[in-house]
């Protein structure tokens, strides 16, 4: 029998206002699988990558975690909007870091990444503390633990971000550009320590244009243009040979 997907968005829309910027968008993703979303800004992934943590409310269609509907049950044949508690419960399992960091400046490294275990899991804050070092030292930064998010630089704030969303020991990592905020120089730190995870089996999406990354560690590639999935595929084969031609037209641009 086949694994039940990590994510299973079918039909998804998503409207601001008078504006459509999800038009039915289709996508599953296995556990253990690494796609990233391509394409121009304006195209939706940034929107899509909140609806899967139903930071934004969809308006159409449906998205399944690990088998769970997001934001709504089923019951007795119809689907129940979850109250913001069930919400917050289930988002504890996939973690998401932004483009920007977001850390509590008046928190240091370790007291940033232990924040979440302590007050919303109800660790000891011993346990939180043992695993948050434990975390650090797996994105580079054990000797940096003491430090406040203004004496570090913006990769290593990233990877504290990183290491903070992985506290919640999530099944799912979402990525939003998570590069694209940092001083060129600086991207290969955070680009490395996302090579680890995806080499220890965690399942990730990640909306990037950092397109070694897409090329070199992703399972599958999506190019979204104007709310929807234009083409998916291997990276090998979009890259090399993409069929359609706005695909084709960007990029021409990018690589």
């Amino acid at each position: 029998m086949m694994a039940t997907p990590m994510v299973d968005a079918r039909a998804v829309r998503k409207k601001f206002g008078d504006q459509e910027v999800l038009k039915g968008i289709d996508l599953t993703v296995a556990p253990g699988e690494v796609i990233s979303l391509l394409g121009p800004s304006g195209s939706g992934k940034s929107t899509f990558l909140r609806c899967i943590n139903h930071l934004e409310r969809i308006d159409g269609g449906e998205i399944s975690v690990d088998g769970q509907l997001v934001g709504y049950r089923r019951q007795g044949g119809k689907k129940h909007e979850l109250r913001p508690r069930e919400v917050a419960a289930a988002r504890r399992s996939v973690g998401m870091v932004f483009q920007r960091f977001n850390l509590f400046p008046h928190r240091t490294a370790v007291e940033n990444v232990m924040e979440a275990p302590v007050f919303v899991k109800r660790e000891s804050k011993e346990a939180a503390r043992n695993r948050a070092l434990a975390l650090l030292e797996q994105v580079g930064l054990a000797d940096r633990s003491a430090a406040y998010p203004a004496q570090l630089s913006g990769g290593q704030q990233q990877r504290v971000a990183i290491a903070r969303a992985l506290a919640m020991e999530p099944r799912l990592m979402l990525f939003d550009e998570p590069t694209s905020a940092l001083d060129p120089e600086l991207v290969g730190e955070v680009l490395d320590v996302m090579k680890s995870l995806a080499a220890g089996g965690m399942t990730m999406i990640v909306v990037t244009h950092e397109m070694g990354f897409a090329r070199e560690v992703c399972d599958q590639v999506a190019f979204m243009d104007a709310g929807v999935i234009v083409e998916q595929g291997s990276p090998s084969g979009l890259f090399t040979n993409p069929t359609h031609t706005r695909t084709k037209s960007f990029l021409s641009k990018v690589l």
